[in-house]
């Protein structure tokens, strides 16, 4: 049994391999000190030895190579000796972690490597409330618990389980952490001021594993926290007022990252109540955090949320495009433009968005979603790393990850035991920090990864199991769920369950447009929104084409009868038939393979995946039975297989 959190990617019997050896460790300064520190509890269990001179098996050492970036690594072996070399304490980290991943590899062969962060920026933003909102709860869109943070309005007095979270993070490649609510409400707000020293103790812990940490702003603090009557940024008062805030953070937190900022979007305060571009909102905070070195994490996630549902016209996808293009060229050096993977909202299918391939002359971070709003919650199994592969990978010339300046994953994690609600949902978390690291890496090799270390030493059968689960349960959730890019057909506010026409009428911009005769958004340039034009070529006439657009994203595209016959000669109406079937049968045999090695792990973790896939088949089913059941009656088309559809 567990007895106060799981270890996650981390148990003992991850670092047997290491803990066996000798192991030296050359260098000084914090992070050497956290290396030391983890060396010397691997050696005590498994029987090795830190070693300060003499012969060694394993050696890390900081030493003076110019040809090293920050956080870069070399992983060496020969004469029988495993080496790690970094120019910068925090490479040397990482490349401690990287010897961890490797295991007994780490010391066979002879092998000459370097390894670099891909992405500078690797943050992950925790939507966090320090007290428990009336609508939001602690953690906005968390489903594993409440905040590790903060506990009943106040900070946690034992952050050990911070200091290990930043350890599971740091294993993984993060450097950065956003610890509350881009929905910046009254008292996350004033962790920037009179609170100040709740996010300093927060950073100490991180700061031990190299992460720095980022505080998500109201931008109408200088009002709220200030007094004063305007929050215009070209208002020198304004600017005085940001500039001494900012110097009183870093006089608290020397290596504070910066600041997370969602404005004008959503009910969010912003420039535009000034007549104020989102580049001088940007500007403002970046002239003071810039010397001091911090960054402005600007969030594109702005859009018109009191739309008229029976205005076509409108469209949310080409939102954020629309904003912000205009703006390239014009934001600071130390602004990044934190955008959203597609051009919609985490749904379980969209397109990536075109302002990613848009902003030449901006820093861009691309941001994934960890926590599984519109993919089940952490109820439901659904391995994201190959949905966040193929947005990295997406080419606009070059690929997005060639594009962007970082990677931005919210947060999944809460006070549960298992850290995720749903044991398996660990990987997606995992997943996240190893693509940011490298996003060339296989998400279906980083799944095994995740598997081995976390059951390490166990039957291969349950590695076998958890693969034949875990693989292909993000495309499972979509046969279930929303077809053919439409997404979502979800019940408002909780977003959890179906509920096909929850916000067809509503003013969030989220319609299909489901009629007697077919469904689907026509966002052509030929007779819809123009969407497809945001995109350079080819994409933007393959969008265009109904005969070439990729059938997974039709819907999103395209108004189609529902007798339109997709690739694989199915109807519109029976693939969504046939799907729905799919998907629950696909669950079903989820549960029988786990069934059969579900004696293989703890009880208590045997116990929680069984709960979530009873709870997974029953929601799939609801899915399946009320999707069906609407398009029948909508379509009038019976299912050719004859089957039941109520």
């Amino acid at each position: 049994m567990i007895s106060d959190f799981h270890p996650a990617w981390l148990p003992a019997e991850a670092f047997r391999a290491l803990g066996s050896r000798r192991v030296q460790v050359r260098g000084d300064g914090l992070l050497l000190d956290t290396v030391r520190t983890e060396v010397a509890a691997a050696c005590r269990r498994f029987g090795g030895a830190p070693a300060d001179t003499g012969l060694c098996d394993v050696s890390f050492a900081v030493s003076s190579q110019a040809d090293l970036a920050p956080e870069e690594f070399t992983y060496a072996r020969g004469e029988g000796v495993t080496v790690v070399r970094a120019a910068d304490p925090a490479g040397l980290l990482h490349g401690f972690f990287h010897v961890v991943r490797q295991g007994e590899r780490a010391f066979a062969g002879d092998f000459d490597e370097r390894h670099a962060p891909a992405l500078p920026i690797r943050l992950v933003s925790h939507w966090d409330n320090v007290d428990v909102h009336p609508v939001m709860g602690q953690v906005e869109r968390g489903y594993a618990g409440g905040s590790i943070f903060w506990s009943a309005g106040r900070l946690r007095e034992d952050l050990s389980r911070v200091r290990a979270y930043a350890r599971l993070l740091a294993a993984g490649g993060i450097n950065a952490v956003a610890i509350n609510n881009v929905n910046v409400h009254e008292a996350e707000a004033h962790l920037l001021t009179d609170r100040i020293g709740e996010v300093a103790a927060l950073a100490e812990q991180f700061r031990a594993y190299g992460i720095r940490v980022h505080l998500s702003v109201d931008f109408a603090a200088p009002i709220t926290l200030g007094g004063l009557p305007t929050a215009d940024p070209l208002d020198e008062r304004v600017r005085a007022w940001w500039a001494q805030a900012t110097q009183a953070v870093y006089a608290r937190i020397p290596d504070f990252g910066g600041y997370v900022v969602k404005a004008d979007s959503e009910g969010q305060p912003g420039p535009s109540a000034y007549a104020r571009s989102h580049a001088d909102g940007a500007n403002l905070l970046a002239e003071a955090l810039a010397p001091f070195g911090g960054v402005v994490h600007w969030r594109a996630f702005v859009y018109n949320h009191r739309q008229d549902w029976r205005d076509r016209s409108t469209d949310r996808a080409r939102a954020a495009y629309d904003h912000f293009t205009p703006l390239d060229g014009r934001f600071a050096p130390n602004v990044i433009l934190q955008v959203k993977h597609g051009p919609m909202d985490f749904q379980v299918r969209e397109p990536v968005s075109p302002l990613l391939g848009a902003m030449p002359s901006t820093p861009v971070a691309v941001e994934v979603q960890a926590t599984q709003e519109y993919t089940g919650q952490q109820r439901h199994v659904c391995y994201l790393g190959p949905m966040w592969s193929e947005v990295l990978r997406f080419p606009f010339g070059r690929p997005v990850a060639g594009l962007v300046q970082g990677m931005v994953t919210v947060a999944n994690v809460g006070d549960d035991p298992f850290w995720t609600g749903h044991p398996l949902a660990q990987a997606n978390l995992y997943a996240a920090a190893r693509l940011g690291w490298n996003p060339a890496l296989d998400p279906l090799a980083l799944l095994d990864e995740w598997i081995a270390l976390t059951f390490p030493g166990h039957d291969p059968a349950l590695r076998e199991a958890l693969r034949a689960i875990m693989d292909e349960s993000w495309q499972a959730y979509e046969r279930y769920t929303a077809p053919l890019g439409v997404g979502f057909m979800v019940r408002p506010g909780h977003h959890y369950g179906p509920d096909v026409d929850g916000y067809e009428y509503t003013p969030w911009g989220t319609y299909h447009f489901a009629d007697r005769d077919g469904i689907g958004v026509d966002r052509t340039r030929a007779t819809g929104t123009g969407f497809t034009g945001q995109y350079p070529s080819p994409w933007r006439d393959l969008y265009e084409s109904l005969a070439d657009c990729p059938d997974e994203l039709l819907l999103f595209f395209h108004h189609v009868p529902y007798a339109h016959v997709l690739r694989n000669g199915a109807t519109v109406v029976q693939h969504i038939y046939d799907t729905h079937f799919a998907g629950v049968e696909r669950v079903e045999a989820m549960i029988l393979r786990w069934q059969q090695v579900s004696g293989l792990v703890d009880e208590a973790v045997a116990a929680r995946i069984n709960e979530r896939l009873a709870q997974q088949l029953r929601s799939a089913e609801e899915w399946r039975d009320q999707v069906n059941t609407y398009f029948y009656r909508k379509s009038g088309v019976p299912d050719a297989r004859g089957r039941r559809i109520y």
